[in-house]
């Protein structure tokens, strides 16, 4: 998605530690407008393939996967980093590691909003080693229910998450895909 690459050089800032910030539009600050523009592009990837749910970890991804399903014409499921008073019955879990945060987490889906008959598309604003997405898939699979694909705002393909995805036969549609980046200067993959 070139508007998105576009976005990233002028309001992205590369920090230490492989870490792209790029809070004045998609992680802190939401720019409501391109956010929509970018389920509506996830939806159009993935169109045909009639899913019925679209699936994201608390907090970051949570405004592309309700753009996705607002696009997609379906509820958007979000895991929970901890379980919570307002999480009850049985869940699925999965243990997460952080790259961006350094810690690992318990991501828990009650069973009630991911059943056997969903057809489930997952969303995430960024992708680096995959550890987030391996945990989503693990309560996908949990839950019985089929596996659509995975949706990506960012990727950075440099820590080869996105490749190691592909390589496993997961369908990944990645709207951008950072090929290096380094203080000053990002370089995208030709897709």
């Amino acid at each position: 998605m070139k508007e998105l690459e576009e976005k990233i050089v002028a309001e992205g800032h590369v920090l230490p530690g492989n870490i792209l910030s790029v809070g004045s539009f998609l992680n802190q600050q939401i720019d409501t407008v391109f956010m929509m523009e970018m389920g509506r592009e996830i939806a159009r990837l993935f169109a045909g393939e009639g899913i019925t749910k679209v699936l994201t970890v608390e907090a970051s991804g949570i405004a592309i996967a309700v753009a996705a399903g607002a696009a997609i014409g379906c509820p958007a499921v979000f895991a929970k980093k901890h379980r919570s008073g307002n999480v009850r019955g049985n869940v699925y879990k999965s243990r997460v590691h952080s790259f961006t945060h350094g810690n690992d987490n318990d991501i828990v889906v009650s069973s009630e909003f991911l059943l056997p008959d969903d057809r489930v598309l997952i969303v995430d604003d960024f992708l680096a080693s995959g550890n987030a997405l391996h945990g989503l898939m693990e309560i996908v699979r949990q839950s019985g229910a089929s596996l659509a694909g995975i949706a990506v705002a960012i990727e950075k393909g440099f820590q080869g998450g996105g490749d190691s995805l592909r390589r496993m036969g997961v369908r990944l549609e990645s709207l951008a895909i950072i090929e290096e980046m380094s203080e000053g200067s990002i370089t995208f993959r030709k897709q």
